[in-house]
């Protein structure tokens, strides 16, 4: 193989310009050129690419965000968008990509390699809902992002003895508010993967109020409630003074941590690796720190495993 693309789809990462430097240091080394396709899937549909040297991708490993952008396609779902993405593929002389995101950056992977495009996925989502590998790269990012911000957050409950009801990103998967919630030490964490009781969280928070604590913390996934409306619920039922706050797109921003950066490293160095040895329709994850690759259909049928333990310890931990 002498020439590859490589694009970030789907929601941003912190991380994924490290994924970039990789996949562009790691070609190079083996002989192998590397184009970057703007704006994930549109790019390739929209034949907006170019030649990333060692030099393009110096000094970015440390910032977020992504050069390439990223955008949503609902072009490439059709045939006809799929098919100008692979002309324009064949007409630069890519002879495979490597995809960074998630869930549906993997499908459209899925697609241009049964169009006979060699492509590998590499794992970039904040919300760490990809079943098959333990860490996705952004997840660690996010999650001391939402920790610091809720060490604000708490300062200023405990000030004004309120209860703080912090609504963080997750629509199906919960692992940004258990992780963070764990890390801060809050009083309740709400999850899409378990059921909760908003009375027996309101019962715990009157509890807290008679021994003389009227401060705590709650972290709710979006997935599992909505902030405003979980406040609303408890100060009918407790007569607290609670405040909510949504944290929102800070969690996608910000340099990656020095974990993410090194993951990012690994898994796109090998993604390179796979496509050089002439694999494709691959995705690379990481398992007991081991860095492993699977067929992107089975692990996009993987089921995620729920954090029962740490999910049970949450809860010993909190009032």
């Amino acid at each position: 193989m002498r020439r590859i693309g490589v694009l970030t789809s789907g929601g941003d990462a912190p991380g994924m310009n490290a994924a970039i430097r990789a996949v562009v240091r790691v070609a190079y080394v083996n002989g192998i050129q590397v184009y970057g396709i703007m704006d994930g899937y549109s790019g390739l549909i929209n034949g907006d690419m170019r030649v990333l040297t060692r030099r393009d991708v110096s000094g970015i490993a440390q910032r977020g965000g992504t050069i390439l952008h990223t955008a949503r396609c609902p072009e490439f779902k059709t045939e006809e968008g799929r098919r100008k993405a692979v002309l324009n593929l064949k007409e630069n002389g890519i002879e495979g990509v490597v995809a960074i995101g998630g869930d549906g950056t993997f499908q459209g992977a899925h697609l241009l390699s049964q169009l006979g495009i060699p492509t590998i996925g590499v794992p970039a989502t904040i919300d760490n809902d990809l079943a098959y590998t333990d860490y996705c790269i952004g997840f660690d990012t996010a999650i001391n992002t939402v920790v610091s911000s809720i060490g604000k957050i708490r300062d200023t409950m405990d000030s004004h003895g309120r209860v703080g009801v912090i609504e963080v990103m997750g629509r199906h998967c919960g692992d940004i508010a258990l992780f963070s919630g764990v890390a801060c030490g809050a009083e309740a964490v709400l999850i899409p993967e378990f059921k909760w009781d908003i009375d027996d969280i309101a019962q715990k928070l009157r509890n807290r109020d008679e021994m003389g604590v009227q401060s705590a913390i709650i972290v709710v996934a979006e997935g599992a409630g909505d902030a405003e409306d979980i406040a609303k619920q408890l100060i009918e039922r407790t007569g607290l003074d609670i405040r909510s706050t949504v944290l929102g797109h800070v969690q996608r921003g910000g340099d990656p941590t020095a974990n993410d950066s090194t993951l990012a490293a690994r898994l796109a160095g090998r993604a390179v690796e796979l496509l050089r040895d002439g694999k494709e329709n691959r995705v690379v994850g990481i398992i007991n720190n081991h860095i492993r690759d699977y067929d992107i259909t089975e692990a996009l049928a993987a089921s995620k495993k729920h954090h029962t333990k740490l999910y049970r310890l949450a809860y010993d931990l909190a009032f």
